[in-house]
This record gives structure tokens, sequence and C-alpha cells, in this order.
């Protein structure tokens, strides 16, 4: 299929594209490089620089490219900032998405797989996290997504819509081949921070709490890979073939990493130290964060590649120590 991505050139959105030419599809990207990097997409790829609060260019990429479906990675994604700025994520996240939505349906493109969040469980009852667990997201973030969650099940029945909500945990590591990788600005990941401090281009890293209810007193999260992300969204395109059909799915590994694990596997990988420091906990951090995934491996056939941190650091730490030319400059 002629695919739209929504955020093509981000993290996540710009591996998806690699991985739809991989399976034989033909991807278009629509980002406008606020987070995104023009290095990112192929140079053989289509690119539209463009905001998806703009109708008026919506109509026209729809127009010209004719996809039959639609990925959407395009999200603002800082926790903290979500709190100071809240009108901010909800234009973005929520507003966006519904322009995104409207130019669609008006050109009927029925499919459409979205890039969700556990933020929207908040703080679960239980561990791991199933998705029949309640979502009371505590941040506006968490709460954009979900709205966008509500309005496709809306959506689903009153237009045909066929969609596929992914949870993502935490996303982690960089393309095999070392081609594109993990580049945000701030950064807020773990991963990245730890190798930035190991190769003295960060500072220390912080480790915010020591006291959690813990194998070792730090939190627990689940990191998945960015690929196998990638290839479950590939994979929900068979799910999409019914009109009205509606799929939500936890993406993660199922196995809890502790902070102080992703440091040690940090140091293993890169053979350097990673220098760190303790410093109080983070308001809204759950001890623990993990997925059941069974549902995605039972409806999707989907296993993730990478199982366990080191081969994830690996990864990211080959891509951080050449980082290809471009990343500096998001319009290049």
């Amino acid at each position: 299929m002629k695919v739209l991505v929504a955020g093509g050139a981000g993290y996540i959105g710009s591996h998806c594209v690699r991985q739809l030419i991989a399976a034989g599809h033909e991807p278009v990207v629509l980002d406008n490089l606020v987070y995104g990097h023009r290095a990112a997409v192929p140079a053989t790829v289509r690119f539209h620089d463009a905001d998806l609060t703009d109708a008026s260019a919506l109509e026209r990429i729809f127009a010209a490219e004719k996809p039959e479906a639609v990925m959407h990675f395009a999200a603002f994604a800082y926790v903290g900032e979500s709190v100071v700025l809240p009108l901010k994520y909800y234009r973005n996240n929520f507003a966006a998405t519904l322009t995104l939505l409207e130019a669609m349906l008006k050109h009927g493109v029925n499919k459409f797989v979205f890039s969700s969040t556990c933020a929207t469980y908040g703080v679960p009852e239980k561990m791991p996290i199933t998705e029949d667990l309640p979502q009371k997201p505590i941040n506006p973030y968490g709460q954009t997504k979900l709205d966008v969650e509500n309005m496709l099940k809306a959506l689903a029945p009153a237009t045909g819509l066929s969609f596929a909500s992914f949870r993502y945990f935490n996303a982690a590591g960089a393309a095999e081949d070392g081609s594109i990788g993990e580049d945000h600005e701030p950064e807020s990941h773990l991963i990245p921070l730890a190798i930035g401090a190991a190769q003295g281009s960060r500072p220390a890293l912080q480790i915010f709490g020591n006291d959690y209810p813990t194998p070792d007193g730090t939190c627990l999260r689940d990191y998945v890979h960015v690929d196998d992300l990638s290839r479950a969204h590939i994979a929900a395109f068979k799910l999409l073939e019914t009109p009205g059909a509606q799929h939500f799915y936890n993406l993660g590994t199922g196995t809890p990493t502790s902070v102080l694990e992703v440091i040690k596997a940090v140091e293993k990988v890169s053979g350097l130290k990673v220098p760190a420091k303790f410093a109080p906990r983070r308001a809204g951090d759950p001890p623990a964060l993990y997925a059941d995934a069974a549902k995605a491996k039972r409806e999707l056939n989907w296993t993730p590649k990478f199982q366990t941190i080191e081969p994830i650091v690996a990864t990211a730490w080959r891509w951080h120590q050449a980082k290809p030319k471009g990343y500096g400059d998001r319009k290049a």
C-alpha cells in the first residue's frame, strides 16, 4: 500500500518508514520538523514539510498522493511540559489529529494506525498492564492520547474508519544498520542520556529516586526496541480491511528493567563508566510500568526480536558512536 506517515521524520516514525519499505509498501512522509530530522527520511521517499493543523496543506497532500492508509506518529511527548503547557498538547496531539482524520475521511482513506501510549493508564491497578485495565491518565500528554482513542472509537461505527491504536511502553534502541537513531532536543529518555554521560557529551546522569519498592530501589520500566514497534504497526494492516474495525494493543517485552540495570547495560556495552548521582523522586513517577503484550502476540503474531535490555542498548550505542551527519540540522 501507499502509506502516509505523519511524523515520519521523528524517532519512531523514521524507523517505521524503513520497515514499510522493507515490507514492500510505499511510504510518504509528512513532518513539520519541529522535532523530526530531514536526514532521517530516505532520499527515495517523498517528503512533505507541513503541519497537521494546516487543513489546506493536508488537502493538497491527500489530493496529490492518494494514500491508502495513514500512520500517525506526530505527537508532542514531554510529560512535564504537558503539565506546564497543556494547550500546546491539546492543539498538537488532539486538535491536529482531528484535522488529519477529517482530511482522511474526505478523501476516502479509512485505514488508520495510531501511536498511543501506556501513559493512558496513569498509575495502573496491577502489573503487568493489560489492555482492559482502567485508563486514568495523570498528565495532559496521556489525556490527549486517550482523547484521540475515544474519538477513534466514535468515528469507527459512524464512518467505517478502521484503526489500530498501539500503547507503547519505553521505545528504545536504534536501527541495526546504524543509519538512524534516537536524537531528541531536549533529550529525556534514559538510554541516550546514559550514553551521553558515558561519552562525556552530557552531564552526569540523574537517577530520580532510589527508595522505590523495587529490587534495587529504582523505577522499573519496559524497554521495547523501536524496530519491534514498527513491525507491529505493519502487522496491523491485515486487520484493517473490515470497515469499522477497532483494535487496541500494548507493545512491550513484558520484562521490567530498573534504572540501575540500564546503566549497567550501557557500561557493559560501551566499556565506559556512566557518571551518575541520585536525585529526589519526580512527582507522578510510578514505581513500575511493564506490559502484558499477549494480545499483540496472539492477534498480530508479534514477538519482539529484542527481548532483553543489553542488545537494545547495543544498537543505541553503535548509532551514538558515529552519529550520521545531518542530525545537527533538522532541515538538512
